[in-house]
């Protein structure tokens, strides 16, 4: 049998099968939009524990793409870091990291540092439910008997005192 080649889909696209996901659509089904094998969609489903991850957003400190803008500008004119860092209200240190990290004073460019920032914020942990099926099916059993999530957290606590792979967060 010859293999598909890998496919890396959009977040469109991700967001497209976690929404038939939920409304009880088969992996098959959903599957057949993109023409794959329900172990290609099953895989990036499973990859959370089977719930949808919250949409990514942007942390309020961050730099904004046009505090990028103004860092390129004012590197291509010349200024100092320093003068940089006053004129966007930020810290020295921020400018001088930012700059250092996405290619330096002479190949800095806001668009790159701002995509590479985007890339690097990734959350690198897996969902605590992925990575111990066991406490999974714990969690799976007590939600079929429509325990609350505070009620199953404060149960795992309870019977696994000590042992923090057993236990989650009502969050979780």
């Amino acid at each position: 049998m010859k293999r598909k080649p890998r496919i890396y889909y959009t977040d469109e696209q991700k967001a497209l099968m976690w929404e038939r996901w939920r409304k009880g659509e088969s992996l098959q089904h959903i599957a057949q939009l993109f023409g794959r094998s329900h172990g290609a969609i099953q895989g990036i489903l499973i990859r959370t524990g089977g719930i949808s991850p919250a949409p990514r957003c942007r942390s309020r400190l961050a730099l904004t793409i046009s505090e990028r803008e103004e860092i390129s500008r004012s590197l291509v004119a010349g200024a100092s870091l320093r003068a940089i860092a006053v004129s966007l209200g930020r810290a020295p240190s921020t400018i001088s990291r930012e700059i250092k990290r996405n290619g330096g004073r002479t190949s800095y460019r806001a668009t790159q540092a701002d995509k590479h920032a985007w890339d690097r914020a990734r959350r690198p942990k897996r969902c605590k439910l992925v990575e111990n099926p066991a406490l999974a099916s714990i969690v799976a059993d007590k939600l079929r008997l429509e325990w609350a999530p505070e009620q199953i957290a404060g149960w795992l606590k309870h019977t696994y005192p000590g042992v923090k792979d057993q236990q989650v967060s009502h969050e979780t």
